[in-house]
């Protein structure tokens, strides 16, 4: 008989699996493990820590994810690979170049073994707008958005590498970063609905990731990964998203509770699965000692990820795709940004005052 599946992407906390985290991801056969910053090194040492990660879990279907977006957030820099440009960038060119940019990722993360990319992101550019979400949106204009994500994710599918569709249902115009708050709106849930309708052409798509944000006029109490209301009402019946949903990062301060509490409230909630990614030891045990598997439904979800994964590599002329990138986007792919999440998730996962 085969072993349920806990309902969680975990995480580890350095280069190598220690004793105690084999232990877990062994015991309780995690639907996969997210990478970061601190997993990476360099290509060798990341495609053993992948290799152990699968081994030790034991699946073929095991998810390997990485945050790969471009811009300031991008995982693969810390192993020498080239940083490509934030989607604000690729919004404002034409729209094959979407596609060379998920080309070039899907190549490199193919060849590590890396099958599922946290990205697109669809949110829209608002004014005022977080300072997490800087660069990180195609553009203010839903067709744009629609566009570019959809040949984005399109490109990964096809090539072997399942995206993930983020954030549903979106950080509006709230100027807070979840990492440390909790963003909030006060629209109407007609105004939502309003706003984010151009979300349901994402329905398609196998994977998505929630928006810890609170709708005030929809959910007073919980914010969108914890509430029935969002999940059930908004999510799986206005926007039409029936496919596997993940949570966001537990760990962030939108969230209140233990890190138990949180897992229990994302699952109660209707989230397939959840996103523990603090890389330390008594969080994973706390998800692990929940006991959460994949439910029925979810299994079928995630039979459609699965499809995606074993896809056969559509090979894509990469040599070509890289230079016609290059050359349009050669002052871009280092712009500076004023705010980094990536540093500010980093902290505080060291437990460092913000």
């Amino acid at each position: 008989m085969e072993k349920p599946i806990l309902a969680a992407m975990l995480s580890c906390g350095g280069t190598r699996l220690t004793e105690e985290e084999k232990n877990f991801f062994s015991r309780y056969n995690p639907l996969g493990v997210s990478l970061f910053n601190r997993n990476i090194t360099d290509d060798s040492q990341l495609k053993q820590l992948i290799n152990e990660i699968k081994e030790t879990i034991g699946r073929e279907d095991v998810l390997i994810a990485i945050d790969e977006e471009g811009g300031r957030v991008s995982r693969l820099a810390a192993a020498g690979h080239p940083r490509y440009v934030a989607p604000e960038f690729l919004g404002e060119a034409a729209p094959e170049y979407s596609r060379y940019h998920a080309e070039l990722i899907a190549g490199e993360l193919s060849g590590l073994g890396i099958n599922v990319n946290y990205a697109p992101v669809v949110d829209k550019k608002t004014n005022p707008q977080a300072k997490v979400l800087e660069g990180r949106c195609f553009s203010s204009d839903t067709e744009i958005i629609v566009q570019r994500a959809g040949i984005m994710a399109q490109t990964y599918a096809d090539m072997g590498i399942c995206p993930c569709i983020k954030h549903i249902p979106g950080h509006f115009s709230s100027e807070a970063d979840p990492h440390l708050e909790i963003p909030s709106t006060a629209l109407s849930q007609k105004e939502i609905e309003q706003e984010i309708s151009y979300m349901q052409k994402f329905s398609q798509y196998p994977l998505g990731m929630t928006a810890h944000i609170m709708l005030k006029n929809i959910d007073s109490e919980y914010p969108a990964t914890l509430s029935p209301k969002v999940i059930g009402g908004l999510v799986r019946t206005y926007l039409g998203f029936e496919n596997f949903l993940l949570s966001d990062a537990i760990e962030m301060r939108a969230l209140r509770g233990s890190i138990a509490e949180r897992t229990r409230r994302c699952l109660d909630a209707g989230v397939d699965a959840i996103c523990c990614c603090s890389g330390k030891i008594e969080d994973i045990a706390a998800v692990c000692m929940e006991q959460r598997f994949l439910t029925e439904k979810s299994l079928i979800r995630f039979a459609k990820i699965k499809k995606v994964i074993h896809n056969t590599f559509k090979q894509a002329d990469l040599k070509v795709a890289a230079q016609l990138y290059s050359a349009a986007f050669k002052d871009k792919r280092n712009v500076k940004y004023s705010y980094d999440a990536t540093e500010v998730l980093h902290q505080m996962q060291k437990g460092e005052n913000l």
